[in-house]
This record gives C-alpha cells, structure tokens and sequence, in this order.
C-alpha cells in the first residue's frame, strides 16, 4: 500500500491494541509481521511532537504508547501490533535527544543520553552518534541511535554541552574533532576545518 493509502484504523483503536502488545517499554516489534493496513494521520515533527489530524497529541503517555510499537521498514516509519501495521510521518528523527549524562573522560567516557519520550540509550559501538551537515549552510544536525534503526536528534543544548567534552582524535588517517562513548570515538568535523 502507499502512503497516501487512508487506514480504517483509527488512533483510538490502534492506541487500544497497542497498549494491549506493549507492556512495559518498547514492544517486540522486530518478531511481528502484521499486514499492512494503510497510513494513519499521525505525523511526528522534528522537535518531537507527535500530531494526530493535524493537532499535538497533549497526552503524554499516549505518545509513549505510540513510541513504544514504533519500527522503521527501509525508509518508512510504522506502529506495529501482532495483527496490524501502519505507516506514519516522521519529518526527521522520530525521537529528540533532551538531555544526556556522562560518567568517565577521554576514551573512557560513557554518554547515556535521555529522550523526549523517557528512552535511555548509552552511546558507543552498537548505538552510535553521527553528524551531518547542512551542505548550504554547514549547520550540524546530530543523532544518536536509540534502538533498531530509530534515531534521536540531539537537541541544541544537549549538543552544545557535548562540543565542551569533544577532543581531537585520529579518524581515517586524518585528526578529528568528536566525542567518545563507550570506548567508540565519533567524529564531528575535521580538525583542520575546525580551525579554519
């Protein structure tokens, strides 16, 4: 079905279901192959807030319900229970890094980042950081894996907090500027761009 495909699936009926498949924290989504039953009007915005119809969803265990039976397929993002699947729209990462902490230093540093909807994740090998830049304006966008192929932006803040702890390191045979976490070194900018 595409995207445009309307569901007769409604967010009540699904959040019914899903709350029924979840328990607590996020649900085994990776072990159900349900059919697909269309698009639902539910659209997650680049700062986290997840709209249904068009309007905020200002209940916030709902959307960590929602949160909790979200998978990505390929390029798609979808909630899933054992007997349905619809897709939904995500306009960047469907999750917002809104704050970290951070035990240790240097290679030894650990960063345990904290999302918009209650999930922690410590970064390193399996949930990595990456950065991408704008190519016009050169703006930094960074995201931290949180779980099977579901990203978080990291916030403005959080970024800016993260840049003071950021050291210089070889990366591909060049020196980098970037962070550690969980013994992983993940690179930000080149260090000779950095200084120019």
């Amino acid at each position: 079905m595409t995207k445009d495909t309307k569901s007769s699936v409604s967010a009540e009926n699904f959040a019914s279901a899903a709350k029924k498949a979840a328990g607590n924290g996020p649900a085994p989504v990776h072990l159900w192959n349900p059919p697909d039953c269309g698009a639902l009007d539910i659209r997650i915005a680049r700062d986290g807030t997840w709209f249904y119809l068009g309007t905020p969803i200002g209940r916030p265990e709902l959307v960590r319900l929602f949160a909790s039976i979200l998978r990505k397929d390929g390029d798609e993002y979808v909630l899933v229970t054992p007997v349905e699947k619809v897709s939904i729209q995500v306009d960047d990462a469907p999750f917002v890094a809104v704050d970290f902490e951070t035990k240790g230093a240097g290679k030894d540093q650990v960063l345990t980042f904290e999302t918009n909807v209650g999930d922690l994740a410590i970064a390193g090998p399996d949930l990595p950081i990456r950065v991408v830049r704008d190519e016009k304006t050169g703006e930094p966008s960074p995201y931290v894996l949180i779980r099977a192929n579901l990203e978080a932006l990291i916030d403005r803040k959080s970024f800016y907090r993260l840049v003071e702890l950021g050291s210089h390191a070889p990366h591909n045979g060049a020196s980098w500027f970037g962070l550690w976490s969980s013994g992983a070194f993940f690179p930000i900018i080149a260090s000779a761009e950095l200084e120019t």
